[in-house]
């Protein structure tokens, strides 16, 4: 891999915000998510689980609901009172209603997906139909005594459970009358709390109401006679979320201690045709509380306070064991929040509603190789600059990505409708120069830019459009790199060379010659070989790809846990070799053989690795995220009781 001196950032005070809804969409294989902070984002399972949009918050959202729709449409609900759906395209908000009921604590479509319901803190039930441009008022059902917390509909679309403050109310959907009221046991271990809150509920096919409280129960109630069946008693503090199966065979709740519980419906006996609802597998994979569950076809995913989204696979429906089948943690966004200035050695962080400009330390000190060597200068915290209103023309405020080019005199924008803008910047002004438009009538955002180090060449990426590349000089499109089935997650343009290398999310990488509108024939070479299955099991996607000065046939690239140099002059590592050794070299014969063992040179050294770069030659600089500084800066668990204590 070669030795470098580097600089081992720890100061990037990033904490994610926790996780307070989550929403699966099973025609899509996609999850929302929505933080604490009104942030929401989409993951695609199907593309190996990489978070393909996001949506920035405003403290002025506090979402409290998610939900899909039918046509793939996105919705939330908040305690502003407004409902809100998102363009998916465009990447921004679609537009926001007032439902007039006071905040919004609960929401859920119709199984149709053709209606939403509302539950607000006036204790009204509304109804919106979802019509092809917009949602639309339809009625209110009867009104309730207190905040309404929970909705569920039943399958068929002509019934509703709500859940509010020590009662359940189950609704006929085509007159709005309440048609039963199941009052919740207040008892809590033995004692009778003030009030019992019903944080979730659902409504089966066979018209069982489960419901989970803020006394720690399970239950099941027969909606047909509004009479209570059977309760298990699983927490000592509250249950928070549940989720059920497409099958009704199996569902997940999640609670205030972290923990989450996987619910089954099995035979009583072997022979017998009765089933009951079993209490199968406790998951203790948080460390505060469990705000939100889903139940997706092949895994159970849970978020909260802790601010990881955990999918765990179900086993027995994971039908090929590779990297689906592994437990699934992911904490930080699957993009770049970190940009540097090599010449001046800046490193600028971005946060939700501010950006952060430091100078990196610097050392006079020597040392051998694994030594920390003293600072002689520390570092500089130089800026703290807040989100303003923005002066630019309006054409420029809907930029979700911009780039400059690498002699700063031009600013590549990509927009929320597809286009692409080129801005001369000058002494205090700056000018518009070019504008590309979308291709092929898509209005898809361009999420990733790539310039070359020349300033000539372009290159962008959507998550589903496909990498265009534009020549910055004649100002129009140069090529289309042949589609491909998994989203970009990183794409960069060689200097000298001009091939543009580009990682998807199902870690494959692709090397593209942008004179030729070819692929170059190393990766050609390592699609027809293959990548060792280790390197493809990784779950964590490429955020970010640079290149040596110096040694044209290096790629250096890292994920969150893992920094790595190809040396395209090596042989590829086939499925026998050894990818990765964790063991330090013994003498220096068996680094020479390391050096020259295969292509991939890999160090898990720094982690989480939020962003890696060279500086200079023989300079890197490595900014780690570690996990026990972001847990230190949340508000302390629910501690649990343990036996004999």
């Amino acid at each position: 891999m070669g030795e470098f001196k580097v600089h081992r950032v720890r100061f990037f005070n990033y904490v994610p915000s926790g996780i307070r809804c989550v929403a699966y969409n099973n025609q899509s294989n996609r999850l929302a998510v929505s933080r604490t902070d009104g942030t929401v984002e989409i993951y695609n399972l199907s593309a190996n689980y990489f978070q393909e949009k996001f949506f920035p918050g405003h403290e002025s959202r506090a979402t409290e609901a998610l939900c899909w729709a039918k046509g793939q449409r996105l919705f939330s609900a908040g305690l502003n009172g407004e409902i809100i759906e998102y363009d998916l395209q465009a990447l921004n908000i679609k537009y926001s209603m007032d439902a007039f009921g006071g905040p919004i604590w609960s929401m859920a479509a119709s199984p149709s997906g053709s209606q939403l319901l509302v539950g607000c803190e006036d204790g009204s039930v509304k109804l919106f139909q979802i019509n092809p441009d917009k949602i639309q008022f339809e009625r209110n059902f009867d009104r309730q005594k207190s905040r309404i917390l929970s909705l569920s509909w039943h399958p068929s679309g002509t019934h509703i459970a709500a859940g509010s403050i020590d009662c359940i109310s189950v609704f006929d959907v085509k007159s709005g009358s309440a048609i039963h009221k199941m009052l919740v046991d207040r008892q809590y271990m033995g004692v009778s709390k003030r009030k019992c809150i019903i944080w979730g509920v659902a409504f089966l096919s066979d018209g069982t109401v489960i419901s989970v409280d803020s006394a720690g129960k399970v239950q099941f109630w027969d909606s047909a006679t509004g009479t209570l069946v059977k309760t298990h008693l699983v927490a000592n503090a509250d249950v928070q979320s549940i989720a059920v199966s497409d099958q009704e065979d199996s569902f997940v709740v999640g609670t205030a201690e972290g923990t989450v519980f996987h619910f089954q419906l099995v035979s009583v006996t072997s022979n017998s045709s009765e089933k009951q609802w079993v209490r199968t597998k406790p998951f203790q994979h948080h460390t505060h509380d469990v705000r939100t569950v889903a139940h997706s076809p092949t895994a159970l995913i849970s978020g909260g306070t802790d601010t990881h989204l955990v999918i765990r696979p179900l086993m027995e429906k994971v039908e090929v064991k590779n990297y689906d089948a592994a437990l699934r943690k992911i904490t930080f966004p699957h993009r770049r929040l970190i940009s540097c200035s090599k010449k001046r050695q800046l490193l600028l962080f971005q946060f939700s509603h501010h950006l952060d400009l430091w100078r990196l330390g610097s050392t006079v000190a020597t040392g051998k190789h694994g030594d920390t060597l003293p600072l002689s200068k520390d570092a500089d915290h130089l800026l703290h600059l807040k989100t303003k209103v923005s002066k630019m023309p309006a054409f420029l405020r809907s930029a979700v990505q911009i780039l400059f080019s690498e002699d700063s005199t031009k600013l590549f924008v990509a927009s929320n409708q597809g286009s692409l803008h080129i801005i001369r910047l000058l002494e205090g002004s700056f000018k518009h120069l070019h504008t590309f438009q979308a291709q092929s009538g898509t209005v898809e955002s361009m999420c990733l830019l790539a310039v070359s180090p020349d300033g000539n060449w372009l290159a962008a990426s959507g998550t589903s459009a496909g990498v265009h590349v534009y020549n910055v000089k004649r100002l129009k499109l140069h090529c289309t790199v042949p589609a491909y089935n998994f989203p970009v997650t990183a794409l960069a343009i060689a200097p000298k060379t001009n091939n543009l290398v580009i990682a998807h999310s199902d870690q494959q990488i692709f090397e593209y010659s942008i004179p030729d509108k070819q692929y170059t024939e190393w990766s050609r070479t390592i699609q027809k070989q293959g990548f060792h299955y280790l390197w493809l099991q990784r779950d964590t996607p490429i955020t970010h790809i640079s290149f040596h000065p110096k040694r044209p046939m290096h790629i250096l690239l890292h994920d969150a846990y893992m920094f790595c140099i190809i040396d395209k002059s090596l042989p590829l590592p086939n499925d026998k070799t050894l990818l990765y050794n964790p063991l330090p070299p013994t003498n220096e014969s068996d680094v020479i053989r390391r050096r020259t063992a295969h292509a991939f040179k890999i160090s898990k050294r720094y982690k989480p690795l939020l962003f890696m770069d060279l500086l200079d030659e023989r300079t890197l600089v490595a900014v780690e995220r570690p996990l026990d500084d972001i847990i230190a800066q949340l508000p302390p668990p629910i501690k649990k009781k343990k036996f004999g204590t």
